[in-house]
């Protein structure tokens, strides 16, 4: 038996895997990536031991299924490719299958209007994106729906930034949203 109580002869007869993830290096620093059969599911910034191990128990948890770390898996493979891409300039857009089931209702629908709608080198405030999903009050809700983003960087939440030109919170830390935006071309890069 392997690491998550299948057996070969399971894999073999294409029982369905289960969440796989891994940590990767970037630019802002090492990030786990996590994946089902239906796409990349999580990535989760600043992925110390510490916060590594909170984001696999709570993924296990949420999923139903306890993920295996599996840097080598063919599950990650095309989003690790894509994130180093991006990370070196050379990617603008990512093309991977993503897994929403770590999030539902008004947040996803924001998320995949996000994800769909917001060019790479370009920024929209809360309350415009809260108005192209049918809910212009709800610029607060969309600040709440990034904050809930399980996707960040490939579904862009640091593009959202404040109407009055200020740049908004951010879950990965200001100072990472500020090198993403600079990566894109939003602001310049930091001197030093």
């Amino acid at each position: 038996m392997n690491a998550m109580g299948h057996t070969e002869q399971d894999q073999q007869r294409g029982a369905r895997p289960g969440p796989v993830w891994a940590v990767v290096p970037s630019d802002i620093g090492p990030l786990l990536l996590a994946a089902t059969g239906k796409g990349l599911v999580n990535v989760v910034f600043h992925a110390s031991d510490a916060v590594r191990d909170k984001a696999v128990e709570r993924l296990g948890s949420r999923l139903g299924a306890e993920p295996l770390e599996a840097p080598a898996s063919p599950l990650l493979a095309e989003s690790i490719r894509q994130l180093q891409a991006y990370f070196a300039g050379g990617r603008r857009d990512f093309e991977l299958p993503l897994d929403w089931s770590l999030i539902s209702g008004f947040n996803r629908q924001v998320l995949r209007e996000l994800a769909t709608g917001v060019p790479y080198g370009t920024v929209v405030g809360y309350g415009d994106l809260a108005r192209r999903v049918g809910q212009p009050g709800a610029a607060q809700a969309v600040g709440v729906a990034m904050g809930a983003n399980p996707l960040p960087v490939v579904v862009p939440c640091h593009r959202v930034v404040e109407s009055d030109g200020g740049i908004g919170g951010f879950g990965g830390g200001l100072e990472t949203k500020r090198h993403l935006l600079a990566l894109e071309g939003v602001l310049p890069a930091p001197l030093f």
